[in-house]
Formats: C-alpha cells, structure tokens, sequence
C-alpha cells in the first residue's frame, strides 16, 4: 500500500526555541539537562507535527542540536584529538556537548572543523576530518533514542543516517598541511583520500543497522546524495561492493538509499542492482532525468521506491496534475510507491500560517514545510484511493496555479525591453585590471598590504530592539535613523582606531544581506516567519522572487554616503551580488534562473551608478553563493558559469576605471569555479581561507589568478580570537605568492560576532598586516 512520508523536517520549532536553547547554553543561561530537555521536547514536537499531517512513515534521527553531519563523524568516533583534548570530560551530558560544540565552533585554544555548502543549497556542513590512522567506534546512542520516543508515540518510524560513501566522500583528509580535494569527490590529497577507510567503516554501519534491527526498525534511510554528482567507476564500484556487504547480514532491517538534488545518472543501475530493498529518489527539477533513467534501466521491480514528486527546495504549491502523472508513469516501474517530498523540508520554511502580513493572494502561491506535508497526503490519497478522492483538492490546485500564472505582479514589460537593449560592451569594463589599477590608485593611495573588513560589524541587542521597534510601530523612522547614524559613527571611529585603511559602515540597519535588498526590489517579497536553517543556530529568512525585478529607489545610498561623511578614508559600498539574491532566495520556477539574474543584475547596477555619484569609490557585491548554485552535474555547468559572471558583470561594469569593485566569496569549495572567479574581472576578491589553512590562495596561484586577493586570515565562525603570528603566518603564505596585491581581512562579515572579540581579532589583524608589509 502506498504510505506518505518524508526525509526529514525543520528542527528550529515554530518560534526558534531550538536556537534560543543552545546560544543560552553557550552564555551559560541554562545547564546541559536543561537544553537537552528542550531538544527532547521539540523532538516531540515535530513527531505530532508529521502524525497529525497523515504522515505513515516518519523520519528519525534527521534532528540535530548543530548539523546532522557532524552528528554521523560523533557516531562513528571520528572525533580529531585537539577536540578531546579541549574537553577531556566526554562522559557527562555537559562535557558530551561542549566537546560537540567544540567541534562545531571551536574553542579559545582549539580550531573547529572546517565548514561548508551542503551541495547547492544554503545550509552549511561541518567536513569531518578522517585520517590513515583516525579510529572508528560506533556510539548509536543517539539515533536509538530518537527512534525509541517515536515507538513511545506508536508511530511507524524510518531512522535516517547519512550513507558510508557520501560521508567519507564528504569528509577531508586529517592532519596539517593535508589538502582536501572537492567535497563530494574522491580527489585525493598527499595519496590518501577519506573514502579509502570505507571497508573500515563498513563493520559500524553493520553494526548500526543491526542495533536498529534489534529495536524494532523495519526500514533505515542510508542517504547517498552524493551520487547525484559525477562519480569515476571507482567509486561507483565501492557503492556497489559497500551495498553488498551491508545487505548481507540477515539480523538486519531493509534498506532505502536515498539520493536528492538531480539525478542518479550512472549510479542507478548499481543501486539498481544492489540487494537494498528501496530507493528513494528526486523527480523534481534537473532531478526529473531519473524518470527517463528509471525507465531506460527497466525499473526497479521488486523494490520499493519513495519517488519525491513535491519540491522539498522551493517554496511553490505543487502543480498536483504534472505530480500525479509522474507517479502514474513511475507506478509500473518499482515494486511499491511511495509518495515524499524530493528532499528533506530543511530546507523550507516551517509554515505559511504563521504569515499573517502577506498578501493574501501571493500567499496562497506557497507551500512551507506544513504544506508541503499536507500535498504529499492528499497525492498519496489520490494514488490510494484514486483522483475522485480529492477532487476538491485538485480543482483548488487549479486555481492557485492559474492566480499565479495570470497574475499581473509577475511580468513587467519595461524590464524585459530595458534588458533586451543591452549588447555585449555592457558586460564589461572600459580597460583592463592593470589599467584600472593605477587609476584606483591614484584615487585610493592605499598602503601595500591594505586592511580592511568584509562588511557587516556585531549587529548587537541594541540594533535589533530598534529594528523590531520600527516594526511595531514604538520608533519612528527618524528615531531610527538616528539610531542608525550613532552606530555608523562609533564603527567608523573604531575603525579608524584600529588603523583599518578601507573601512566599512558596519551594516547596522541591515537584518540580512539578502533579505534587505528583497525587501526594497519590486519583484520579491518577504516573510515574517519564514526561518530556514543556515548552520548551527544561524537562521535566515529567505526572499521570495515572485515577478520581473527591478529597483523603485536607492537602497544604500544614503547611509554610506553618511558613513563617508564620517571619515576621510574610503568606506566601502556593499552589495549583495545576482547570484547571491539567488541562491539565498526561493527563486521562480516559472522562467531561466539566468533571465531573473540579469533583472538582478539590472537593479544592481543602477544601485552601483548611484554610489557612484554620490562619491563612493571602492565598492563592494558580494557573490558568497557562486559555487554553492553550481550544478551538480558537469554538464550543466559551462551554461550557469555564463549567465552567472555576465550577472555579476552586468552589475559592476557601468562603472570607470578608478571606481574599484570588490566581491567576496567563502565556505565554500572553490576549486570547480576557479576560472569564473577570474572571469568576474573584480579588482579585488576576498575568499574565507582561514578554516582550509590558506588552501585557496595555492589554487588560484595554479590558475593564474591575475588581480588582487584578500584571503581571510580570521575565522568568524569560531568565538577564537586568532593571535598575530597566525595571522602573520597565514598572510605571508599569500604574500610570498601575489606579492604586493594582497590584502589582509577576515574570512566573512562580522555580524554573529561580539565586540570585544572583533575589536581584539582586527587589531591582530592590522598589526599581522603590519609586519607582512614590512617584507614586501
């Protein structure tokens, strides 16, 4: 019988409980039982969530106080010794977490683990860190505790555990200096790669599924997704030899590999061909080539398929006709159907219900988490107990569809003619960066080795009154502004105190980088409530693009011209990038992500003309997310590469010579992109490259890379203040390489921050800069 289900679905709670818990924790607010008792709760939470939706099969295990990858390396042991060593008590619940925050975070003494993109998504990973030597042992405390609180509910339960493959293919090899290949690869580094210990693993996984069995499990979720990435035959015969030795055992339960994000491709027939009972697979998107892969291969018969026709990575109502006929073609090709959504509602926001500012209209568009949970039961409805079972549901459908479609916020034909009218000389800049160099310095009369931030400065309790006090309405526009202007003055005079040479205005009045430029773009529109998880307890609320795009104002004009004002050094314009609004958006689906780019990109550009004017000279567009929207497959990537740089360069090059532009990249692999990197033309690039150990500044020395570099030297993720000579130490690897066309900065802004580590890292920094200068 079909049952309904899902991979997995958002841990935050519906108002953040879970953030709020664990960053008390941190300040020592509460105590370990305290917050372990808030996770126990919101565990519980979500299981009456699913059960009250009509969900048959729910998922355990996928919850996690800081990232679910991080939780596989704790269950297998891969803990690396500078984290048992900074928390050598790892037998009581406190020092069990403060060592698992270690990892996460760091310490004052210990670095974390290096973090970064879950494939093309904006959560972020912790990379655990696997050696030749690293010893695995298996505590599946964790897991079976979890599926235990759904038994105690009566809930059919489905544990889920990250696959062996894609963990080893996701980790880095241990050990300083040891560079890692591309995440998801099995390139490997100094002779060894993490994915040659799989036949060491294996036993614990048998071992884990065997303990899974013993408590009553029918089904456990083993998820692959890097499989949906090019695999060399190599690793497509160790999925295959790993499978057999994990289906072997008989005191085990059945297994579902699960894939998500496009398509299987040539590890289908391997899986295919495997003993495990299930696949679970994507037919959303790019993904939808696994329907044509499923039927060239003959199917699956015998086994059982979760096919997930609702998209789990958009927030759009799903087109219940086009799903059903996915599900009627996919119905002859595996044994048993089941309906699910095409990954794991991590990544949505929790509810649309709890949007009460929204238009109701544009409202009615979306499908958030909770949704998405009642499409998946009335699809599963209708392949149960046939169409005329929700014959309501799908003329409903059919109106939410139309409204949308015919909606006359969507299109906007002045745009699309503006756009039409640009030729090729728009998407690039009058001269050449050596050119442009000698301008920008005849304007800037920047030191060698200059200094500077990435944008954001500690957006602290102050500021967040104020901007929720705007909301509701108990401050005025001008008593915020003022507020505004106070801390714009003070990041400016510390600044200058610290002997920053380019400065920033520290982004006081901003919520997010995205989420602000969307709430002033005609085209997107923006929750209230709409929380999806970053990493760790970082939240964002993401825009929603729902037509053509374009900017009725000015949106940063007026308070980096004030900045200026302050000072006679420059101060950065910053910019979100195209790409950027993109990625940390939830896009439409209704037309090519590169057509909504350059309307983007258009709005931009009109922004950076007026910087221009009013006297901005260095300006800054962030493209964090260039490699995180990267399709996972190679042969989609040379037609997004091309649209994405002509976005960024339609954005930047309406500008002279001396106006010099910045972008910044960070947490992310960036070895797939180089040569795009060098074909944004920024003068300057700032890459995170403290957590990789400096890995970045090697590659793009490999690639030629021709302007300027700012690689970070601070990690900002971690509360550790970094001491001058590691810093020195880190700058002089780029200096020794790029010379004078370095720049020292952290790895990222500085708005998770707080003021007494900022104000001791930069002056690390500035002194580190220092003495790297003296050299050159």
């Amino acid at each position: 019988m079909t049952t309904a289900t899902v991979y997995g679905y958002p841990r935050q709670g519906a108002g953040r409980e879970l953030k709020k818990a664990i960053e008390a924790y941190w300040k020592g607010a509460v105590d370990a039982p305290a917050l372990l008792e808030t996770a126990r709760s919101l565990r519980g939470w979500r299981l009456a969530e699913l059960a009250a939706a009509g969900i048959d099969e729910v998922p355990v295990g996928d919850f996690s106080l800081y990232d679910h990858v991080l939780d596989t390396a704790w269950m297998l042991g891969a803990i690396p010794q500078r984290h048992r060593d900074a928390v050598p008590d790892g037998d009581t619940d406190r020092g069990r977490l403060d060592r698992y925050f270690a990892m996460a975070r760091g310490t004052a003494a210990v670095e974390p683990l290096e973090m970064t993109k879950w494939f093309d998504t904006n959560y972020h990973y912790l990379v655990p860190e696997i050696g030749p030597g690293t010893e695995f042992t298996l505590d599946a405390s964790k897991l079976l505790a979890e599926l235990a609180e759904a038994q105690g509910r009566g809930l059919r339960a489905r544990p889920v555990v990250l696959g062996p493959v894609s963990f080893l293919l996701l980790a880095k090899p241990a050990g300083p200096g040891r560079a890692a290949g591309p995440a998801g690869t099995a390139e490997p580094a100094d002779g060894f790669a993490p994915i040659d210990r799989l036949t060491d693993i294996l036993p614990l996984y048998a071992d884990l599924l065997a303990q899974l069995r013993a408590a009553g499990a029918e089904w456990v979720q083993l998820d692959e997704p890097c499989l949906v990435t090019d695999q060399p035959q190599a690793i497509l015969d160790g999925v295959a030899s790993a499978y057999a030795a994990l289906t072997a055992p008989s005191d085990r339960p059945k297994i579902l590999v699960a894939s998500y994000f496009d398509r299987l491709g040539e590890a289908l027939p391997v899986l295919a061909a495997s003993a495990v009972e299930g696949l679970a697979m994507d037919f959303v998107g790019p993904a939808r080539a696994n329907l044509d892969g499923l039927a060239a291969s003959g199917g699956i018969p015998g086994k059982r398929l979760v096919a997930g026709v609702v998209d789990g990575h958009n927030i759009w109502v799903t087109d219940f006709e086009a799903a059903l006929a996915t599900l009627a073609t996919l119905h002859g090709l595996a044994g048993e159907l089941d309906v699910s959504a095409s990954c794991s509602l991590l990544h949505v926001p929790l509810d649309v219900a709890l949007e009460t500012r929204l238009d109701p209209q544009i409202a009615d568009w979306f499908a958030f988490a909770k949704q998405k949970l009642g499409e998946i039961v009335t699809l599963r409805r209708a392949v149960t107990d046939g169409r005329e079972a929700i014959a309501e549901e799908l003329a409903d459908n059919v109106r939410r569809l139309r409204s949308r479609r015919t909606s006359p916020l969507v299109v906007d034909p002045a745009v699309r003619a503006r756009l039409a009218a640009f030729t090729d000389s728009d998407y690039h800049r009058d001269n050449p960066y050596a050119a442009r160099r000698i301008a920008q310095q005849e304007v800037l009369h920047l030191p060698k080795l200059p200094t500077t931030t990435i944008g954001s400065f500690p957006q602290t309790t102050e500021l967040r009154h104020a901007r929720a006090a705007l909301r509701r309405g108990s401050m005025t526009q001008a008593e915020y502004d003022e507020a505004m202007r106070h801390e714009i003055d003070a990041v400016i005079a510390e600044q200058e105190r610290l002997g920053l040479d380019v400065l920033v205005h520290g982004e006081p009045e901003r919520n997010d980088m995205v989420q602000y430029f969307g709430e002033q773009l005609a085209g997107f529109v923006t929750t209230e409530e709409g929380w999806v998880q970053s990493y760790g307890t970082r939240y964002v609320r993401p825009p929603i693009i729902v037509g053509d795009v374009s900017r009725p104002k000015p949106m940063t004009v007026q308070w980096i011209s004030y900045a200026q004002s302050r000072t006679a050094k420059p101060v950065k314009g910053m910019l979100t990038g195209p790409v950027t609004m993109l990625a940390w958006s939830f896009v439409r689906d209704d037309q090519p992500l590169g057509d909504t780019a350059k309307q983007v990109a258009l709005a931009l550009r009109d922004e950076v003309a007026d910087l221009v004017a009013a006297g901005t000279s260095v300006i800054q567009v962030d493209e964090p997310a260039l490699r995180e929207t990267l399709p996972l497959r190679a042969d989609g990537r040379a037609a997004y590469l091309q649209w994405a740089t002509g976005a960024f360069r339609l954005a930047t090059s309406g500008v002279g010579d001396a106006t010099q532009i910045h972008t910044h990249m960070c947490y992310a692999e960036f070895g797939d992109v180089l040569p795009a990197i060098i074909d944004l033309d920024a003068d300057v690039i700032s890459l995170e490259a403290a957590r990789s150990k400096m890995e970045i500044v090697q590659e793009l020395r490999r690639m030629g890379y021709p302007n300027e570099i700012g690689p970070g030297v601070w990690d900002i993720h971690s509360p550790r203040v970094p001491g001058v000579a590691e810093m020195t130490e880190k700058l002089a690897i780029a200096a020794d390489i790029f010379g004078d066309r370095v720049w020292a900065n952290p790895d990222c802004g500085l708005k998770t921050r707080g003021y007494p580590e900022v104000k001791a890292s930069l002056q690390n920094l500035v002194a580190a800069a220092a003495a790297v200068r003296s050299r050159l």
